[in-house]
């Protein structure tokens, strides 16, 4: 179904196209399919960018990618978010994501900076810096978190026995 429905999809196997014809010097056509995709799906995928095979985009609409940006296979990226620039200038002015990375929506990725593989950005996050591999990073601008403090602190999961003794309390009263 994903074929035929899913505008995400759609815009990834454009911006495959667009790539394809970026690399081997026919920019105007690879323009053209950029501009007809960003119309379409509402994604503005660079042609120039580096997008590995794996990488999905759940709900592609306001998606952008900058053209010296670089994202790793197994990457989830939700709407909105932007791997963007902070300022114009000559070379490298995008992120570099790792792999198994987890976008959250609306998320801000900002200049020439690396996200570490199987790290988490925080839902709209603004990351100005860089973020280590297995790690957290929410709020504006983005705070560090170690995944591993992050889950013992805040595990919500209980133990049949913890359930229990809590249903029978609540029951009593």
């Amino acid at each position: 179904m994903c074929y035929f429905f899913n505008a995400s999809f759609h815009g990834l196997v454009c911006y495959r196209f667009s790539n394809f014809f970026y690399r081997h010097k026919l920019k105007i056509l690879a323009h053209v399919i950029h501009y007809f995709s960003r119309v379409l799906f509402s994604m503005d995928l660079h042609p120039a960018a580096t997008i590995e095979p794996g990488v999905v985009i759940d709900h592609g609409i306001g998606v952008v990618i900058g053209s010296t940006a670089t994202v790793g296979k197994g990457t989830l990226i939700y709407h909105g978010v932007t791997l963007g620039t902070k300022k114009v200038c000559p070379g490298k002015r995008h992120p570099d994501i790792g792999k198994d990375v987890v976008i959250g929506a609306g998320a801000k990725i900002l200049g020439p900076i690396s996200v570490g593989d199987r790290a988490t950005i925080g839902a709209n996050a603004v990351v100005l810096h860089n973020v280590p591999e297995n790690s957290l990073a929410v709020g504006i601008p983005a705070k560090i978190l170690r995944k591993e403090v992050f889950n013992a602190q805040f595990d919500r999961q209980h133990t049949n026995d913890q359930v229990k003794e809590r249903t029978e309390s609540i029951c009593e009263t």
